[in-house]
């Protein structure tokens, strides 16, 4: 994985934020699993993408990355540099007293320090430091339907707690959901940290997703691909009416308006888009093979015209 959310995307680091989402949009569209079902690489990229957008789609945790505090994933930098800065600043209590000189490196400094608070050494409860807990990574797997149109579900944690999770509407395979203060403790006072779900979403038998748009392949008769008529047809939100053209084609695309998904945050929702697939009946009996034969003799044409190489 890219370590540089910025280089994944593409942008510059000074992008605005509208560059960044259409970048990543971009890049969605190309590389979405539903599009390239056989390509790995394809999925990767969308992943990546994916990861590095809710890094810098979010003004505070992209803050939080440009400054050093967390890393591509999302998860927290535990240096020793700040434990360094701790033992060196001006107003360190233990910076002058010299049983600390010897030690020469920060991180033992610390744990001297750790030491004598234990055995309740001086200014234990007045020169303390405080530090924001860990993040915690979780990964979960939900259905298409609770992605494409939200949903709750929860966590089982491995000390047996249960971590409740809010699944944004619109929110796409690989992308990822901060639960604030869900994380580790903070030591010392500090603030606890965060719970980081990445989401992978799982496919459904009917549906397929394309940025913002949900596409599917409806099967018609023969008699309504000639006569026309209207079909029931699915879609996130319940089954609608659908009007197959006279002379429907198999292939032919119908779109559904506003059918499609809606991200938070996304000011209208994407389309539908309905595929046709012409079935023939499973048994062809005589009166059918009579009429198609009578059909043939006067109505014959070449749909291949011109398909030649």
């Amino acid at each position: 994985m890219n370590n540089n959310p910025y280089a994944t995307l593409g942008v510059k680091k000074t992008a605005t934020a509208e560059e960044i989402k259409k970048s990543y949009r971009k890049i969605a569209r190309t590389s979405h699993p539903d599009l390239n079902p056989d390509d790995t690489s394809a999925e990767e990229r969308f992943k990546e993408a994916s990861a590095a957008y809710d890094i810098l789609k979010d003004p505070e945790t992209r803050g939080r990355f440009d400054r050093g505090e967390i890393d591509a994933t999302g998860a927290e930098r535990h240096d020793r540099q700040f434990y360094r800065e701790h033992a060196e600043a001006s107003d360190n209590p233990y910076r002058s007293n010299q049983q600390y000189e010897g030690f020469g490196d920060a991180s033992d400094i610390f744990a001297e320090i750790l030491r004598q608070r234990g055995q309740g050494g001086a200014n234990n409860s007045s020169q303390g430091f405080n530090k924001r807990g860990q993040d915690r990574l979780y990964s979960l797997e939900v259905t298409f339907m609770d992605a494409a149109n939200g949903g709750k579900t929860q966590i089982t944690l491995p000390n047996g707690g249960i971590l409740d999770v809010q699944i944004p509407q619109g929110i796409a395979d690989g992308q990822k959901i901060r639960l604030r203060g869900k994380g580790g403790a903070g030591f010392e006072g500090g603030k606890a940290g965060d719970a980081i779900v990445t989401l992978s979403v799982r496919s459904h038998h009917i549906f397929r997703r394309d940025g913002n748009d949900i596409i599917i392949t409806l099967p018609i008769t023969l008699y309504e691909a000639v006569l026309g008529g209207k079909v029931e047809a699915p879609t996130i939100d319940g089954s609608v009416k659908l009007t197959i053209p006279k002379g429907a084609s198999d292939g032919q695309l119908l779109r559904l308006r506003g059918r499609g998904v809606k991200p938070v945050g996304e000011a209208t929702h994407g389309d539908q888009r309905v595929e046709l697939r012409i079935m023939t009946p499973d048994k062809i009996d005589d009166g059918l093979k009579t009429f198609m034969e009578s059909w043939r003799e006067t109505n014959a044409y070449d749909p291949r015209k011109g398909f030649e190489v």
